[in-house]
């Protein structure tokens, strides 16, 4: 039997990996210099998360180091328990690489340690997906490869479509300059933004207006799939359900749904979105293809 694995950037609440028995590792918020674990809501508040960007605080977020993604591993390595670890985008972060350093410090001692570490190039329910998806996989009996092989497959068919709500914490992680946040703050332009098959963040349009940023994330989602049957939606929110329920109903609307789901954005992810963020994960076209 092996294990599957991922961080606390999946977003997926707590209960629901622990039910599964995925095993996680927290990510690491600072607010106000105080330093706490996003753990899924097992301990973690996110409503204080979002009280303190009310507040204007800039928490500020660490990639896994070394070390700890180590101390993770090293029990599997010990009882000789394969594991899949299925990670945050190694284009918003360098976990990824860390966990890749700490695999081979690890077989120094643990030579036949099998731990798989793969980039899901995504990040928050995105990541779920994939992760529930690998689940689900295991649980129909596919190996150790199978299952590797189906997010491989999967992840490229992955559409991430976001759109937030305020620009100052766009500035501050570069993706977009001084300017355009004063500019697009006094204009009401809102940014869209698509995860790319490098899995990084895209500026890949913008419209005026909350109401037009919602309507056109949920038109790329449609316009992205490859079957409006069947489908999978989940919907990610930072401080706004009310915008995220829209936003599900519209597509509702539209497409035959074999499950839908619309949880809040968590802390690791929202400190670089702000409040406000609404994004949309779906299964559609291959991200190699050009939006």
């Amino acid at each position: 039997m092996f294990q599957i694995v991922t961080d606390s950037c999946c977003d997926i609440p707590f209960q629901f990996l622990d039910e599964a028995g995925i095993a996680f590792l927290p990510m690491l918020v600072e607010i106000n210099g105080k330093e706490y674990e996003d753990d899924l809501g097992k301990t973690f508040d996110v409503d204080f998360f979002y009280q303190a960007l009310k507040d204007k605080q800039m928490p500020t977020t660490s990639q896994i180091n070394v070390g700890r993604y180590l101390e993770f591993f090293e029990p599997y390595a010990k009882s000789d328990t394969p594991v899949i670890y299925l990670s945050f985008s190694s284009g918003m972060s360098g976990s990824y690489y860390s966990a890749l350093q700490a695999v081979d410090v690890l077989k120094e001692d643990y030579p036949d340690a099998q731990i798989a570490v793969v980039d899901t190039l995504a990040a928050s329910l995105g990541q779920g997906l994939l992760v529930l998806g690998a689940k689900k996989q295991q649980d129909a009996g596919k190996t150790f490869a199978e299952v590797i092989a189906w997010v491989e497959e999967h992840k490229m068919l992955l559409q991430s479509w976001v759109t937030v709500d305020d620009l100052k914490h766009l500035e501050r992680g570069g993706r977009i300059s001084k300017s355009e946040a004063a500019l697009g703050g006094l204009l009401k332009v809102k940014p869209i933004i698509h995860v790319d098959e490098n899995g990084k963040l895209q500026n890949v349009d913008k419209v005026r207006g909350r109401n037009k940023s919602l309507q056109k994330i949920v038109t790329e989602t449609l316009n992205n799939l490859t079957s409006r049957e069947n489908q999978i939606v989940y919907i990610a929110y930072s401080g706004d359900a009310a915008a995220a329920e829209t936003v599900l109903a519209t597509i509702v609307e539209d497409v035959s749904i074999e499950d839908i789901a619309c949880l809040p954005l968590g802390p690791t992810i929202s400190a670089h979105t702000g409040l406000g963020c609404v994004a949309i994960f779906t299964f559609g076209k291959n991200r190699n293809e050009k939006v």
